[in-house]
């Protein structure tokens, strides 16, 4: 299939940079950036050896989003929300020696080692607990992954889509949802692989099986014990992990973050009684999940989910499991 981007995001070039105060997808150290900043102000890393550009993150988004147009023809498709980080700044040759403080504008290069953005169809949604769900996609880019000493290769991405809880605007992705390393040394191939991702995608599946997390309960004993074990399990041995089938996705300072949001979380929080249900318990891992960098973002998520749903695997049958125990 040979498919050419034909037409840029035009509609979402006077979209503002988004204000740090206002929800956020990720928060780490990233800024908001409007898709026209993007595109005019940032210059295109090239590969060393023989000049060749690689593929910009403008180009990335506008391949999604008309993959995104074209596959949900019928939908109400948002204007995309990105999010930049890791500023890489330069200067033009003639501004060589030049105090930074009097350099001009137009002396100055800019661009961002690491993007991400989510593309919202507010048409497809659901709702879980009281939270209104709406199905998202986007992606994630991250020259920081490859290597622009070498000649022009195949080029990096992430694709995802799920689904954004609209009270916090936490992202709710599976491994089914998730292209973890896309390939590709031309806008076309992104294309191809976002339909690819986007027809093997089952939403009323996922929403169903995020649905019975609200169905089973730690108590808060076993809440305790869970934290416990996450903080033992980033010092185990290697020996030890390998014999532990579920994978703590998050980092000890974002299992401090879901502590405290346990008891602070206006929507997520514990019970009065103690305990917490098993779709607050997630959305507290995909909560603390926004402080990290951009280029692990969405791989912490889905381990998220995974993690959860072996947690609820093991309350519903009893079978062990290492965190519990």
């Amino acid at each position: 299939m040979d498919i050419q981007l034909v037409a840029p995001i035009t509609h979402v070039e006077d979209v503002q940079t988004i204000k740090d105060d206002e929800k956020q997808f990720i928060h780490a150290n990233t800024i908001g950036i409007a898709p026209k900043e993007l595109k005019n102000n940032c210059i295109i890393p090239s590969f060393a050896k023989d000049n060749e550009s690689t593929i910009s993150h403008t180009h990335f988004i506008e391949s999604i989003y008309l993959a995104a147009q074209s596959w949900f023809k019928y939908e109400t498709i948002l204007e995309p929300v990105i999010r930049v980080s890791h500023p890489v700044k330069g200067r033009i040759p003639s501004a060589m020696g030049k105090p930074a403080k009097v350099l001009t504008d137009e002396e100055k290069t800019l661009y961002y080692e690491r993007m991400a953005f989510f593309i919202e169809i507010p048409s497809i949604h659901d709702t879980i607990c009281g939270n209104n769900l709406n199905l998202t996609l986007g992606g994630v880019r991250a020259y920081n992954l490859e290597n622009l000493y070498c000649k022009k290769v195949e080029e990096k991405f992430k694709i995802f889509i799920g689904f954004n809880n609209k009270v916090c605007l936490n992202l709710c992705v599976s491994t089914d949802g998730f292209m973890e390393e896309v390939r590709a040394r031309a806008v076309s191939e992104i294309i191809e692989v976002a339909f690819k991702l986007f027809s093997n995608y089952n939403a009323p599946l996922f929403l169903k099986q995020i649905s019975e997390f609200q169905n089973e309960f730690l108590t808060e004993h076993q809440f305790a014990q869970l934290l416990g074990r996450a903080r033992m399990y980033q010092h185990l041995p290697p020996k030890a992990k390998r014999n532990i089938s579920s994978i703590m996705p998050l980092s000890d300072t974002q299992v401090s973050i879901v502590t405290k949001a346990y008891y602070q979380d206006e929507s997520f929080s514990g019970e009065d009684s103690g305990g917490v249900n098993l779709w607050k318990l997630f959305n507290l891992f995909t909560g603390a999940n926004k402080s990290s960098y951009i280029d692990t973002f969405i791989d912490r998520g889905v381990s998220s989910h995974t993690f959860i749903n072996e947690l609820l695997g093991s309350l519903s049958t009893g079978k062990a499991n290492w965190f519990l125990q």
